[in-house]
């Protein structure tokens, strides 16, 4: 009797620590192409750095201020907002971050190529592209490791 209770009472402890990663409201469908939009958009900006230090001043502001207030938002829409490297979450949400991690450092690799051969205007195109689908691609992993953990704790 008494181990099941306590089978039960772990149960209840990993739902518990798992409530914050899986009660996570989908990303609306336009939150993938901001995001690879302002990353292309912070990479082109430094076409101007050199030619005008107050345009490339001014948009980095404006850039830097629009994350500040998508930053807010999205805490205000999720209540907590899990991060990579943060907390201790389950083993299925972990090894997405993981996979996270190595997508990220795989983009901005290819990024640096392309802005090495090409110029700002090839890495700010590629980047646009890669976080677009990287982002796309993360939050259906995110979605289906969630789904996991809800059942596993079920």
């Amino acid at each position: 009797m008494e181990s099941i209770e306590a089978r039960e009472q772990l149960l209840l402890v990993e739902r518990a620590a798992a409530a914050p990663y899986v009660r996570y409201p989908p990303s609306p469908w336009w939150y993938a192409p901001v995001v690879g939009a302002w990353t292309a958009a912070f990479i082109g900006d430094f076409a101007w750095w050199r030619e005008n230090g107050a345009l490339f001043a001014a948009s980095l502001g404006l850039l830097l201020s629009a994350e500040v207030v998508f930053l807010v938002w999205m805490r205000r829409r999720h209540g907590a907002l899990p991060m990579p490297g943060h907390g201790k979450p389950p083993a299925e949400i972990a090894a997405v971050w993981r996979g996270y991690v190595a997508g990220v450092a795989a983009i901005v690799v290819l990024v640096a190529l392309a802005w090495w051969f090409g110029g700002v205007p090839l890495a700010a195109a590629g980047a646009f592209v890669l976080v677009t689908a990287g982002v796309a691609l993360y939050e259906r992993r995110y979605a289906v490791a969630a789904a996991k953990v809800r059942d596993r704790l079920a």
